[in-house]
């Protein structure tokens, strides 16, 4: 009984999806914001990992390049509510 259980939990490990950074020759930066706008949700917060399928040093890298287009005003901090 106790190998059914650990096998079960052996095949519900989520696949890791590939980046959307690594597709192609594409360079991280803050002018890119049709690429940046990928790395955020709707809610235009900076998407986590598991979502983006980033390593933690490309993630990082994204965060740090939305961070400055929010501050150079190419990307919304909130969105915007009328």
């Amino acid at each position: 009984m106790a190998e059914k259980r650990d096998f079960d939990k052996r095949e519900r490990r989520p696949r890791k999806r590939p980046s959307k950074l690594l597709e192609g020759d594409t360079k991280l930066n803050y002018k890119n914001v049709e690429l940046l706008s990928n790395f955020i949700t709707e809610r235009k917060k900076i998407a986590p990992r598991r979502m983006t399928g980033c390593t933690a040093l490309q993630q990082r890298q994204v965060a740090q390049e939305i961070k400055k287009a929010r501050y150079m005003a190419l990307l919304p901090y909130v969105v915007s509510h009328n």
